[in-house]
């Protein structure tokens, strides 16, 4: 093998089945994003104000 460059079969299959698997996860990681603005958004929680009366 000359470099980077698969040079047999069996390397330009293992290769494309590694870009497909990493393709993959990348649409999947897509999938199961959470926007920024949900992650941050605070959310009130009153239930102490409750116990102080």
């Amino acid at each position: 093998m000359q470099g980077d460059q698969p040079t047999s079969w069996s390397e330009l299959s293992e290769a494309a089945e590694r870009e497909a698997a990493k393709q993959r996860l990348l649409a999947q990681a897509e999938a199961e994003r959470v926007p920024v603005d949900d992650t941050t958004r605070a959310v009130p929680d009153r239930r102490w104000r409750r116990d102080q009366r």
